[in-house]
C-alpha cells in the first residue's frame, strides 16, 4: 500500500510511547528442535529511555551482546511444538536524535564497509545512481541520495521479504523501508561510507503499516566513531518518532527475531505491533 511519505515532525520534543509487538507462529507438523535469537529490546542511548520492558517466550532465555553492541536473547527449545507465541511490551521515552557517537569499545566502522549478500550493488544500480553517489558524507549529500531512493523505489507492501536483495529491489523499482535501506546501505558502502542498518518501530498513528520500521546510520568521522541516522523511506534525519531496536550490517544480523529448526513444515506467522501515545511530559 502506498504511503505518505514525508510526514511532518510532531510539534512536540518528548514523546511517551507504549509499544507491544506480538509474534505467533504455527506449524503444519510438530518442531523438534528449535533455536530462537531475539533483538526486542530497545537500548537506552541518545533520544531514549526504556521503562518497564518485558519479553514473553515460551521457556526461559539468556541474555548476551553482540559484535554490535546489541543485547539479545536466545531460547532453544527441543521438545515438539507446533505454535510458539514470542512478545514484548514497554515504554520509551523518546526525544528524538539523529547524531551518534560510538563507545570506544564498539566495532570499527570499517567493518560497515563490507557489503552483504543483502547489499551488494548491481552496475545497473550503480550507473543509474551515478550522479546522487555521494562524494563525502555529510548530511546534504546523503539525503539527497535518500530522496533518489525514495523516488525511484515505489513503496509497495506484499512485494517483496526479508530475503529480498537491494538489487532484486532496485530491479522491480518496489519495496519497503527494508529495500530502501538495503540500497542505501549499498551505495553508501560503494561510496566508500561505512553505514549500517536499524532496525526499529516508528511512531504514525495515520500509517500503522510503518510501526516496523528500518532505517541506516552514515559514519561521518571514522576516528571519532560518528554516526548520522537517516529514514531513507522518509528521506529525512530520524527524530522523536524513531525508536532504535538494534543495529547491524544488513536486515538479517539487526532481524527483531529469527532462528533456525527442525520439522514443523509450512509455517504461518502473524505479527502485531502497536504504538500509542501514553501522554506529552
Amino acid at each position: 500500500m502506498p504511503i505518505s511519505y514525508l510526514s511532518p515532525l510532531l510539534d512536540m520534543t518528548t514523546l511517551h510511547l507504549e509499544i507491544e509487538h506480538h509474534t505467533q507462529y504455527h506449524y503444519e507438523t510438530a518442531v523438534r528442535y528449535s533455536i530462537q535469537e531475539l533483538r526486542l529490546k530497545p537500548p537506552n542511548s541518545h533520544g531514549q529511555s526504556i521503562k518497564n520492558w518485558k519479553i514473553l517466550t515460551p521457556i526461559k532465555t539468556k541474555t548476551n551482546q553482540d559484535t554490535f553492541g546489541n543485547e539479545y536473547q536466545t531460547f532453544v527449545q527441543d521438545a515438539p511444538y507446533k505454535s510458539m507465541s514470542i512478545s514484548a511490551k514497554g515504554e520509551v521515552i523518546s526525544t528524538g536524535g539523529y547524531e551518534y557517537t560510538d563507545l570506544e569499545s564498539a566495532v570499527s566502522p570499517y567493518y560497515l564497509l563490507q557489503q552483504t549478500r543483502l547489499t551488494i550493488p548491481s552496475p545497473e544500480m550503480m550507473a543509474y545512481f551515478e550522479k546522487t553517489l555521494p562524494k563525502k558524507a555529510d548530511l546534504d549529500s546523503v539525503l539527497e541520495l535518500a530522496s533518489a531512493i525514495r523516488n525511484t523505489i515505489t513503496y509497495q507492501s506484499g512485494i517483496t521479504n526479508f530475503a529480498t536483495t537491494a538489487m532484486q529491489s532496485f530491479a522491480m523499482k518496489t519495496g519497503v523501508c527494508q529495500d530502501h535501506s538495503h540500497i542505501m546501505l549499498s551505495l553508501c558502502r560503494a561510496a566508500n561510507i561505512p553505514a549500517r542498518y536499524v532496525s526499529g518501530y516508528f511512531f504514525a498513528e495515520d500509517s500503522p503499516n510503518l510501526a516496523s520500521h528500518a532505517w541506516i546510520d552514515i559514519c561521518t568521522d571514522i576516528d571519532k566513531s560518528k554516526w548520522l541516522s537517516i529514514d531513507v523511506t522518509h528521506a529525512c534525519t530520524t527524530d522523536n518518532r524513531h525508536i532504535r531496536l538494534a543495529v547491524g550490517r544488513d536486515y538479517y544480523s539487526a532481524a527483531p527475531i529469527k532462528g533456525i529448526r527442525s520439522g514443523g513444515g509450512q509455517e504461518e506467522l502473524s505479527a502485531r505491533i502497536s504504538i500509542h501515545q501514553i501522554k506529552v511530559l
